[in-house]
């Protein structure tokens, strides 16, 4: 496994798009069934940890930690502990997804507004058509109790060697803490966020040279003024980097589990 870059006390994998893939490769195709999470912080994600530390246990706790977004990065510069850059949970899904083409392992979506997770499905398709897609979940549910039970009880009839949960952060993460070991069959569990609304079409992502010049924040802003409170996080998350590596106190600070 790659090294751990301990970011503000979250343990962030040092690790590139390709390596990632590769590692998902190496559970997929492994001879024993072990479930695997995929986490995959931005700055907002850990300035919530910052701001509330009964969240680093669950993001810490997943097998794989990658570098949602370019905040994660500049502060990994600022900390004197370069992350490879950034390896973005939207472009790994769609790697884990060419990788059912190659393969012919099987995915579940779970997440996402009633349609979205079929449309995201049946986008896919049109890029990965040997894809082995075997069921799809709105996330309108309750996540405990019967309703959550029957959830369950849907995709273990599917049998997936592979689950997208895309409820945002931390209600994603909570539920794959709370139920991975009700899910026999799962091999690699992905916690992504929005990114069936991108793959579906219903949402826009940025072009490749906002990605590129790491301007995609500024992008979606563009498009979606309301967006302006949470991208406010970004310059708190960075200038709190700034402080803390000026107090002296990242010498010494731990990854926290």
């Amino acid at each position: 496994m790659p090294e751990k870059i301990n970011i503000r006390g979250v343990g962030v994998d040092n690790i590139t798009l390709a390596e990632a893939a590769d590692i998902v490769r190496g559970w997929l195709e492994a001879p024993e069934t072990a479930f695997h999470a995929v986490f995959t912080p931005n700055s907002e994600i850990i300035q919530a940890c910052v701001e509330d530390p009964t969240l680093y246990p669950l993001i810490n706790s997943a097998d794989l930690v990658t570098p949602d977004g370019i905040g994660v990065v500049y502060a990994s510069k600022i900390l004197g502990r370069p992350l490879k850059g950034r390896t973005a949970g939207y472009d790994l899904g769609l790697e884990t997804v060419r990788l059912s083409h190659e393969g012919g392992h099987k995915i579940f979506f779970l997440g996402g507004k009633p349609g979205i997770a079929e449309a995201a499905r049946d986008k896919l398709l049109e890029k990965y058509p040997n894809a082995l897609f075997v069921g799809t979940h709105d996330g309108y549910f309750k996540k405990e109790g019967a309703e959550n039970d029957a959830v369950i009880d849907q995709i273990n009839a599917a049998a997936p060697d592979i689950l997208y949960v895309c409820f945002g952060v931390p209600a994603q993460e909570k539920w794959i803490a709370a139920n991975r070991d009700r899910l026999p069959t799962v091999r690699v569990c992905l916690a992504l966020g929005g990114s069936l609304d991108g793959y579906s079409g219903n949402v826009k992502r940025a072009p490749d040279i906002f990605i590129k010049l790491g301007l995609e924040w500024f992008y979606r802003l563009c498009k979606e003024p309301k967006r302006i409170v949470r991208m406010m996080k970004l310059p708190k998350f960075l200038l709190g980097v700034i402080g803390y590596k000026l107090s002296g106190r990242s010498r010494n600070d731990t990854i926290i589990k």
